[in-house]
């Protein structure tokens, strides 16, 4: 009787351990705000899933191309593309950072 109630309990940590492993520090989830009400619009900005914008490349792929830390800067000065598209916008340097620290979540 006692296995019958202990792995159901067992099962059940187990299934919840992953993501309480992933909970964000509270500077990468005020990034992940920033980045669901700014960007989501047209990247994807989770661990999985399709860009809206196919041509928006997702967040979890930024790190291939080059350091997000190197992002701080242009975050904090407006960013401007060569696309029509993308809207210029500026982050003050505490947003900038946040939104850095929840970029980082994503290469792991």
């Amino acid at each position: 009787m006692r296995i019958a109630t202990t792995l159901p309990i067992l099962a059940a940590l187990l299934i919840a351990w992953p993501a309480a492993a992933q909970a964000l520090d509270p500077s990468a989830q005020r990034g992940e705000t920033i980045a669901r009400t700014n960007c989501a619009r047209c990247h994807a900005i989770g661990r999985v899933g399709a860009s809206p914008l196919a041509d928006a490349p997702p967040f979890r792929e930024l790190h291939r191309r080059y350091p997000v830390t190197d992002l701080a800067e242009a975050l904090a000065e407006g960013i401007t593309t060569g696309h029509p598209t993308m809207p210029e916008f500026r982050l003050d340097p505490d947003q900038a950072q946040a939104l850095i620290a929840y970029l980082q979540t994503l290469e792991r």
